[in-house]
């Protein structure tokens, strides 16, 4: 019998906009986006409406129809928000493309989602050129974005180029969602490879926006000393990336729903980070387990007063107890953590935010959803028994952008979610993530597909076969290689030769920052597919054996 949330709460059944901005409501005054270098650079929502109704009136009018996509290919900005909700007004659906991103992995993007238009931040311009030319993408469809005007470059205008008279636009306004539209309607087109194969776009309707920011906040205010109305002012740091589902709930709409003023960082720098929350006292942040090995580990943490910040909100990969203990006792504060994934549109399990826990969980299951762990056999399991943690709830995606048969795979007969993580629940109700049934690797909370390095790995003139895996060295994944060289290359590439030639392709995070290891053949079943059961094994040996220490003497 599948566990149901011990939480039951009422949902707004419209759109985002109407949901920040009700009709009945004027839209606040306060700063909420602040750029955190400088702080004189700031949007309050009255301000961010007044920009997205602009952008909502000047896409339609240039041509973008309900339901396509419009793809922001940007570092974080204050500016981004009014994007997320200018295309979301005019019933358009936003898709953030990966800053670090190059041009192949680009053009993947921009293909898939069938993008009418792309805003483009003015740093990120040569590399957009260099995939649109290969696309035979229109110039004229192309926009530069950023909180700062820019001037037109090969070709390309400023974004608002485009908008319409300010009276226009003012006068312009969005078509709410009913209840249907609400579930019916696609509001971001979020990027993940589930728990399997090449990244795919995953849709997030109004309502899965909507419902999980209803079941976060609810989640956050539950054991607190307060009531959610008279919930002290809160000040946070944007620094998550803001084309990732994560910074999209958190740093964007729930930075409205809860009136928290957010401090916008353009990319993360751990110093950086530091001097942000010493300078604007940071109350809280949302964060994954890489910052916390930083703030634990980090001789530059002491260098700085951290003393404001009172609450530390985890998710997006694994966290060890011992880490989270760790920082909350050299912090001084509440390390809390979420489980979730980009399909539960960011979350569907939560610790109470007032609870100080020790235990590693991940809390109980978010208001009005129901988990049920599976075992290999597809039966349910009990108290204490690993199992597969399959989610239903009103924050589950409608589905994946364009692949049908990947959406049927990724739904039991009973309209459950396969998550891929593997849990196990005590009688009271609390979840602790202990193993990933998925392919999938989590490099600094950053999904990876080892379908698409393996993709990229057979393109190299000298490889035979290749499989990735994640090496595991303490709270962290590395994504490694096990690749068989052609006979005839066998003496033509060393594995550094080969870790280089990825470097130069993908971004950061898909790196083989796990080594390269040369192998006579890739472990598969009869029927060819990647024993990657076996791989975890030789990656978790490799590990034990002190692999990282002989990389590092071998560089040296």
């Amino acid at each position: 019998m599948p566990s149901r949330s011990p939480f039951q709460i009422d949902i707004p059944t419209t759109d985002i906009l109407t949901y920040l901005f009700p009709p009945s409501k004027p839209a606040s005054d306060t700063k909420i986006w602040i750029d955190a270098d400088d702080p004189s650079n700031s949007l309050t929502p009255k301000q961010a409406l007044s920009w997205a109704k602009a952008l909502g009136a000047g896409l339609q009018a240039a041509g973008l129809k309900r339901q396509n996509v419009v793809m922001l290919y940007s570092p974080n900005h204050i500016f981004v928000p009014v994007a997320y909700l200018g295309i979301a007004a005019c019933g358009g659906i936003f898709s953030g493309c990966n800053p670090a991103y190059g041009v192949d992995e680009t053009i993947y993007q921009i293909q898939n989602t069938e993008c009418k238009f792309i805003l483009v931040h003015p740093s990120l311009l040569s590399t957009l050129v260099k995939a649109t030319s290969r696309l035979d993408f229109p110039r004229n469809r192309i926009l530069l974005f950023s909180d700062r005007p820019a001037k037109t470059t090969e070709g390309i205008q400023d974004w608002k180029s485009i908008l319409p008279p300010r009276a226009i636009s003012q006068g312009w306004n969005w078509i709410p969602c009913d209840a249907t539209s609400s579930h019916n309607t696609v509001a971001a087109l979020n990027y993940s490879s589930g728990t399997t194969g090449l990244p795919k776009g995953v849709m997030i309707s109004h309502q899965n926006v909507i419902a999980n920011v209803e079941q976060s906040v609810y989640m956050r205010d539950l054991e607190q000393p307060y009531k959610p109305e008279s919930r002290p002012q809160e000040r946070w740091l944007g620094f998550l990336p803001l084309y990732h589902a994560f910074g999209q709930l958190w740093s964007i709409v729930a930075a409205v729903r809860t009136s928290s003023p957010c401090y916008i960082m353009r990319s993360f720098n751990y110093i950086k980070f530091l001097e942000n929350i010493q300078k604007h006292r940071i109350t809280h942040i949302q964060t994954a387990p890489p910052v916390l090995v930083m703030l634990a580990k980090t001789p530059d943490t002491r260098r700085y007063d951290l003393s404001s910040l009172q609450n530390i909100l985890c998710g997006a990969a694994p966290l060890s107890k011992e880490l989270q203990n760790e920082v909350s006792a050299k912090c001084h504060l509440k390390v809390v953590q979420t489980w979730g994934m980009t399909e539960l549109t960011c979350s569907a399990l939560h610790v109470p935010g007032g609870r100080d826990d020790r235990s590693g969980s991940v809390g109980y299951i978010d208001p009005n959803n129901s988990v049920k762990l599976i075992d290999d056999q597809g039966h349910e399991v009990g108290p204490g028994e690993r199992g597969e943690v399959l989610v239903k709830g009103p924050n589950v995606c409608m589905g994946y952008w364009r692949n049908e048969k990947a959406t049927r795979e990724a739904f039991d007969q009973d309209g459950y979610l396969r998550t891929g993580d593997v849990a196990i629940c005590d009688d009271k109700g609390w979840y602790w993530i202990v193993d990933r049934k998925k392919e999938l690797i989590k490099v600094k909370g950053f999904q990876v597909a080892p379908a698409e390095l393996e993709a990229l790995l057979l393109e190299h003139e000298h490889v035979a076969d290749a499989a990735v895996c994640a090496l595991q060295l303490d709270d962290e994944e590395l994504p490694r290689a096990y690749v068989v060289l052609k006979p005839e290359h066998k003496s033509a590439s060393s594995e550094w030769d080969i870790e280089k030639w990825m470097a130069d392709r993908v971004a950061k995070h898909k790196q083989l920052a796990g080594g390269v290891v040369f192998i006579e053949q890739v472990p598969k079943s009869p029927t060819g597919k990647i024993q990657r059961k076996e791989l975890r094994e030789w990656a978790k040996r490799d590990a034990a054996q002190g692999w990282q220490k002989r990389r590092e003497g071998t560089k040296l």
